[in-house]
């Protein structure tokens, strides 16, 4: 009952940081561009991060297995990997907008394990016997951890084709409205090119924002082609590493199971997201819309698959009525 309570309080405890942080990136962006802002919001997901971490290693000592034997436990690694992608990031790009893609992608996963899904399913059962194996650490682990990195890459793809949509609107050079909120996130310093707090009346404001709309493309670009680099062979090494399992579990190495199919169509989406960008030269919005296709991909076989309740990845997810 103690440790019932201690679930509960961190899981709960780590969705407010996670929505508080999200809510001050958001701020941010939207109404005020302050420096303390990125700090209590970095300081938020880091909270976050450290709670959902006691979280699963609670979990892990109370069950005596690795914490993903369900939706619920899969979800909450997926809010823990998408944080730990977040902290990496902001630390070594330096760039303070990244929370405004991260930190809801992180509260939206942490909100569906712990309040979009019923509490039988957040309860600790032992293990079916498919999964009482040393490789379900191994494979589901690089499979959550591959998507966690693929899903952000998509999201900044995905922010990148709506910068891009804007790139070739025709702005006033007479009469620019400051208050817009792409204008928040293309000038980080619009106090030093705004004399006032509505209108700039100057040429000179359109070509910065032009210049800043440019840059911006390119941080997008570039972040999202590296952590899709990253996330891709983690993807490869989880579907060999399921590959093993399953023909020490079921007898054969590839059944064509619903998961495993669309597993395979993620793996050729992203396979083909990174041979455009090495071998054709694609960027920006070329490649970028390969990886937004990818995002929705992901989900299907992360989640939608199991709605339909088939397969031999079946158990463990959501419940069906026979």
């Amino acid at each position: 009952m103690t440790f019932t309570i201690l679930e509960e309080f961190l899981a709960h405890t780590s969705f407010l940081c996670l929505f508080l942080a999200t809510i001050i990136y958001w701020g941010k962006f939207i109404y005020i561009n302050n420096v303390r802002m990125n700090t209590l919001g970095n300081l938020g997901m880091t909270i976050g991060f450290l709670f959902i971490t006691i979280f699963l290693s609670t979990r892990w000592i109370l069950s005596n297995h690795f914490p993903l034997s369900n939706l619920y436990e899969s979800s909450m690694f997926l809010s823990w990997g998408l944080t730990l992608i977040h902290l990496i990031l902001e630390k070594k790009s330096k760039n303070n907008w990244l929370g405004i893609i991260t930190a809801p992608s992180a509260m939206l996963a942490h909100g569906f394990a712990t309040l979009g899904l019923p509490k039988e399913m957040q309860q600790q059962l032992p293990l079916v016997p498919a999964l009482q194996s040393h490789w379900l650490m191994m494979h589901v682990t690089t499979m959550i951890l591959s998507y966690s990195a693929l899903l952000c890459g998509s999201l900044l793809a995905i922010t990148l084709c709506i910068i891009v949509a804007t790139k070739r609107e025709k702005f006033s050079p007479i009469k620019y409205d400051t208050t817009n909120i792409f204008y928040s996130l293309i000038s980080k310093d619009s106090n030093k090119v705004v004399e006032n707090n509505t209108y700039y009346n100057s040429e000179k404001s359109l070509y910065f924002i032009n210049f800043r709309k440019w840059q911006l493309i390119n941080e997008l670009d570039n972040s999202s082609y590296r952590i899709i680099s990253f996330g891709f062979p983690l993807l490869t090494i989880g579907i060999l590493s399921g590959a093993v399992w399953a023909n020490e579990a079921w007898g054969s190495y590839w059944n064509w199971d619903p998961k495993e199919t669309w597993a395979l169509i993620t793996w050729l989406i992203f396979a083909t997201y990174l041979h455009t960008r090495m071998v054709k030269g694609w960027r920006t919005q070329q490649s970028a819309i390969i990886a937004t296709s990818g995002f929705f991909i992901i989900w299907i076989c992360y989640l939608g698959v199991n709605l339909l309740g088939k397969g031999l990845h079946s158990y463990g997810w959501l419940p069906h009525n026979p």
